[in-house]
């Protein structure tokens, strides 16, 4: 299929200029000024918009299977959904249950994916420790392009990982030139403050953000950062939702060491008070972790993705609907953790970002795809308009309106956590492979159409890391 997107302005992360960009084979294999159409090929009219690299979403739970139920999101509708809001691939998660194959679980995962109608690729979480798990994870690399590695220091009796989860897996991964990536909550700390809250007769939805206060946040993020400091492997840290975890990562960035930060959409624009909503279904619907801030800590994230010490925007999209949110009617732990936003993560963050003047577009297009693909090794084939990358590619009106509601998006999920939000620009076109498959509010999906991405190692980047810590051995003093 051939597609010339005619009349736009390229907007990338390091230049804006105009130009028209033509796509075949699924590639961009042109850029240029009045490009003449080729015969058969699809005319997109970009007048008036910026063409801009399909947003990448490095934080997605499709279908995921968890505390008792199963996401309403599936592969299928979730890449869909957003590509109706302009991204084009998302980063998931294969979840290995505590002993269960590291393999196994990923073939799973690709498995359920493979109905999929954009992009997609995998990072891995380890749950778990043993020589089987430092075997595997070098299998997932060499074989399953896999270059990242999750770990979660919350959820207690599930699939927390410990200290010693961490180092040696954190080990591993600077052998294999990958990334390693936290949630970072104090699984031990939220567990007790659960209990404690429980037992005075809390039970509600309002006892959640006060079960995860930002300081086991920020304890463990501080916590992953040294450990990271001290085997020298680069960290990503998932959906920072406070202060202390940003200034954390601040404190690292200035000293030197390699942190990078994630925040979510909702992060940046709720606050804490829908918790204390009356109904219980709009409250529960909100429960997430780590659950929404106080608006210091809005500003706060803002203002670290302003100064590039967060470097991506994520969703952390993983829907239940109401009926799965009730198991936890009567006690708050029991309320699925999840909320959506993959179809509405890059307007609200243009229409609150852009259009206030917080971020520039080339700011934009960094923290909603180019740093993405940066971080886990897809650049410039993703995250890039620019002549051989893949042709995933926004067309973005700036002046297109809409009121956000769970009545015209097209999630699976029956509240939308920016229910209401009127916003300004949005995606007129999404190009896929160079399949046009968003236009006009409508989607022209097909299922499957999407592929697996492989990420290769950090080769380079690492054996680099290993020639600096050889170096700073100490130095046997000969003491004759």
């Amino acid at each position: 299929m051939t597609v010339l997107i005619k009349g736009g302005t390229v907007v990338n992360a390091d230049q804006t200029y105009a130009a028209d960009v033509l796509c075949s084979n699924g590639t961009i294999v042109e850029i240029g000024e009045n490009l003449d159409a080729p015969s058969g090929a699809t005319t997109v009219d970009a007048g008036g918009q910026y063409v801009m690299p399909g947003g990448i979403d490095p934080h997605t739970h499709m279908e995921l299977p968890f505390m008792g139920t199963v996401a309403s999101e599936d592969f299928e509708s979730g890449t869909a959904a957003a590509a109706a809001g302009g991204t084009t691939m998302i980063i998931d998660f294969a979840i290995p249950n505590p002993q269960q194959s590291l393999l196994e679980a990923y073939h799973t995962w690709r498995g359920w994916a493979e109905k999929a109608v954009a992009d997609y690729t995998f990072h891995v979480a380890v749950t778990w420790w043993d020589d089987s798990v430092h075997e595997e994870m070098g299998t997932l690399v060499r074989e399953h392009g896999v270059n990242s590695f999750k770990h979660f220091m919350a959820y207690k009796g599930a699939i927390m990982a410990d200290d010693e989860v961490l180092v040696n897996s954190f080990s591993r991964a600077i052998e294999l030139g990958a990334v390693v990536t936290v949630h970072a909550e104090n699984g031990e700390l939220v567990y007790r403050l659960q209990q404690a809250l429980f037992d005075s007769g809390m039970t509600g939805p309002e006892a959640h953000p006060l079960s995860r206060p930002p300081e086991v946040e920020g304890e463990a993020a501080n916590r992953a950062i040294r450990i990271a400091e001290v085997l020298k492997v680069p960290l990503y840290i998932v959906h920072n939702s406070c202060r202390q975890s940003l200034e954390a990562i601040t404190r690292a960035r200035n000293e030197g060491q390699r942190v990078f930060g994630e925040v979510l959409a909702g992060h940046l624009l709720i606050d804490d008070s829908v918790y204390r909503h009356p109904d219980f279904e709009v409250a529960a619907a909100h429960v997430m972790s780590p659950p929404f801030r106080s608006k210091e800590h809005q500003d706060a994230l803002w203002r670290g993705l302003q100064s590039g010490n967060l470097q991506t925007t994520a969703t952390d999209h993983c829907c239940f609907c109401a009926d799965q949110k009730a198991a936890g009617k009567d006690d708050f732990r029991l309320i699925p953790n999840g909320t959506g936003g993959v179809e509405n993560r890059m307007e609200v963050l243009w229409h609150h970002g852009v259009g206030t003047g917080r971020l520039t577009m080339n700011e934009f297009v960094a923290v909603t795809s180019t740093n993405a693909a940066k971080i886990f090794n897809v650049y410039p084939r993703k995250g890039s308009v620019s002549v051989g990358a893949d042709a995933d590619i926004v067309v973005w009106d700036p002046e297109a309106t809409k009121t956000i509601s769970t009545k015209t998006d097209h999630q699976k999920v029956d509240y939308n956590i920016f229910e209401g939000m009127e916003i300004k620009g949005c995606a007129s076109h999404t190009i896929s492979r160079g399949k046009v498959i968003w236009a006009d509010g409508k989607l022209n999906v097909e299922r499957g159409a999407g592929r697996y991405v492989d990420r290769p190692p950090f080769a380079d980047y690492y054996g680099a890391l290993k020639i600096q810590a050889e170096r700073a051995k100490p130095v046997p003093v000969d003491r004759g």
